[in-house]
């Protein structure tokens, strides 16, 4: 899941190196992650996982989960036992009195998402991507924009956890609270996740409106788009004064998604087949970069649709790339990108990748990177295999010059000290760490570098 911090503290996109003759068994989408686990599970049922871990334990093992590999960091990667998500998937229980869906831990977004359409239900807010499992997703702290309505892990009302003795542990706001609170964004550090329940409601209609604004008017009209939407965000390209915009808001309807064609245009051909064309060619010729983007600036064009949640919130992602993405309070979001910005426009770099501006309200979870505060979440991205060191380096000065909080699953270079000082709630989170797994079996490089010792 991502990388390795190299000597000097900064995140490294290689993949850790290995003993000549070792095999790796896992790599993460993004390829810049790998591992070869001494053992590797894939449960199929609660009692096979608490037996794994129980026995791994027993070996003197560390353990860890992996999800699909969408996060950037190294923070599911061990030398001792990997627990695949495959088999540990499906939807347990829909609960329509509660309002609430108890699913599997390995259960892939997608799988959810449209299992609770196909039953008139949804989440209520949810990321850009669906091909995350809902425990890696909750545990990195995954992430939609909103105005109102916040994360996954906050969608959370209960979960069961396979403690580090192979014991299960149940917790909900009135049952083993303050474990709940701390687990529902654990970071693997806890326990491994066995099931989910969360928060549904009635399915309902998105309208999405996007369009072009240019990077001046976005800025300065920012707080007003923000208040003005139920989900709000947009992405500038750089080595240009355009962005794109995107908001959605709940409607009466009819549905009218976007044509069939229109859409394989737009998000197929154009987002993926296209755009990974450009971002070749840009590796190959970075100087060939600001021109492109120029002109990929030029062929944005408006589009308005109505469909269901899943629909409007989540597109294909099919250009491999990597990311930082730093949380910042809303005030600061303006300031920094006019700096991030100015850092582009006075550098020779070639960023061939739009930077992601969202937004998140304040929420109550102890390393929720929106804890506390509203939140402006901006993310950097490079294509994979990119020289991206500089670029992630300069804008991470940036972006914690302005308080910024580094996004759990994605590169970052931040320790334990600065997150610290970064969470007001940061050493209840790692007494119950203590309590519930004090020998460090699921502990892992990653883990020591942002929680400490």
């Amino acid at each position: 899941m991502s990388a390795q911090p190299t000597s000097s503290g900064r995140s490294s996109s290689r993949p850790p190196r290995r003993n000549r003759g070792t095999r790796t068994t896992w790599q993460n989408w993004a390829g810049n992650v790998a591992m070869a686990p001494a053992r590797t599970v894939a449960p199929s049922t609660t009692e096979g996982l608490a037996e794994a871990v129980r026995r791994a334990a027993e070996d003197g093992l560390h353990v860890k989960a992996v999800g699909t590999g969408h996060s950037f960091t190294a923070a599911a990667v061990t030398d001792g036992m990997l627990i695949r998500p495959e088999r540990l998937v499906g939807i347990r229980k829909l609960d329509r009195e509660a309002g609430t869906v108890t699913v599997a831990a390995g259960t892939p977004l997608k799988h959810l998402n449209e299992t609770l359409s196909a039953a008139g239900y949804s989440l209520t807010n949810m990321g850009d991507i669906m091909e995350q499992t809902v425990s890696g997703a909750v545990s990195t702290g995954t992430h939609g924009t909103g105005r109102t309505s916040a994360s996954l892990a906050a969608q959370v009302t209960g979960l069961e956890l396979v403690c580090a003795d192979g014991s299960l542990l149940r917790c909900g706001a009135h049952e083993n609270a303050d474990v709940f609170a701390a687990a529902r964004l654990g970071l693997g550090a806890l326990g491994v996740i066995s099931e989910l329940t969360f928060a549904v409601e009635p399915e309902f209609l998105l309208t999405a409106r996007e369009e072009p604004m240019t990077f001046e008017q976005v800025t300065a009209d920012f707080e007003q788009l923000f208040a003005e939407n139920e989900h709000f965000e947009f992405y500038w390209f750089p080595h240009t004064d355009c962005c794109n915009t995107k908001r959605n808001n709940r409607s009466d309807g009819p549905a009218k998604p976007l044509p069939r064609v229109r859409g394989w245009i737009d998000d197929e051909l154009l987002s993926n087949g296209v755009f990974q064309g450009v971002c070749s060619l840009g590796a190959a010729a970075p100087v060939a970069v600001p021109s492109m983007a120029r002109i990929a600036g030029r062929a944005l064009s408006a589009r308005t649709y109505t469909d269901v949640p899943y629909r409007v919130f989540t597109s294909p992602r099919r250009v491999r790339f990597i990311e930082m993405e730093y949380a910042l309070p809303r005030a600061e979001a303006v300031a920094a990108l006019w700096e991030l910005k100015q850092l582009v426009e006075r550098s020779r770099l070639q960023i061939s990748f739009p930077v992601e501006v969202r937004t998140a309200p304040a929420d109550d979870i102890p390393l929720s990177t929106a804890h506390g505060r509203e939140t402006a979440y901006i993310a950097v991205h490079m294509y994979r295999g990119s020289s991206h060191e500089t670029y992630f380096t300069e804008a991470e000065r940036i972006l914690t010059a302005h308080g910024g909080r580094p996004h759990w699953g994605k590169l970052h270079s931040r320790d334990a000290e600065y997150l610290a000082s970064s969470y007001p709630r940061f050493g209840e989170f790692l007494g119950i760490r203590d309590r519930l797994d004090p020998g460090r079996v699921f502990g892992n490089d990653y883990l020591r570098r942002v929680l400490g010792e």
